[in-house]
């Protein structure tokens, strides 16, 4: 019997999405790919798919997770990106091999071999932050307001003010507090 594995959090921006596989990074940690099976299961949902994944190969994809969330959060913080965190997502940029491909609704897709690998894959994750820390893309990287969550995310917004990696969770969850803890100050108070 397999144990139950948290779902998903995916978003537009691929980057951002892939390091949101490890949530409330200042809380109670949530990975959600902790396995290598469940690597290969989030890359194919994510249009990556690829065959097999090893114990190694999910190391270096929490590796380049963890580098790109120290360089989206140093960039959201307008500071310095960390070196280190700079080497591995060239690293992993220039390991993998994959291809652009143009869908008839002007989409850009990633097309891997039949042999790809997670090398691949992860070629391809480090790309598009590269294309985000670079400023290559319209929107600016933020960070989740939530003290517990502080995950970076993309904010292709018009306004560039948002303030929550997902509304649905931390943006509720916080507006859910914020209603209790008045709720508490103003007991008497109809709704």
């Amino acid at each position: 019997m397999h144990a139950r594995f948290p779902d998903f959090r995916l978003g537009k921006v691929l980057a951002t999405s892939f390091t949101a596989t490890l949530t409330e990074r200042h809380g109670d940690a949530v990975e959600r790919i902790p396995t290598p099976q469940r690597l290969v299961d989030w890359l194919a949902v994510n249009g990556l798919a690829v065959e097999s994944c090893t114990t190694a190969q999910l190391e270096l994809a929490w590796l380049l997770r963890e580098s790109m969330h120290a360089a989206a959060t140093a960039a959201a913080l307008q500071d310095a990106l960390p070196a280190s965190a700079v080497r591995v997502i060239n690293d992993c940029s220039v390991q993998g091999q994959a291809a652009a491909i143009l869908t008839p609704d002007r989409q850009r897709r990633w097309r891997l071999n039949s042999a790809s690998c997670v090398e691949d894959a992860l070629g391809v994750i480090a790309a598009d932050s590269i294309s985000i820390l670079s400023g290559e893309r319209d929107g600016k990287l933020a960070l989740c307001a939530s003290p517990t969550c502080r995950a970076a995310f993309f904010d292709a917004s018009q306004s560039r003010t948002r303030k929550w990696c997902d509304m649905n969770t931390c943006g509720n969850r916080q507006k859910k507090a914020r209603f209790n803890a008045n709720k508490r100050k103003n007991p008497g108070s109809a709704p």
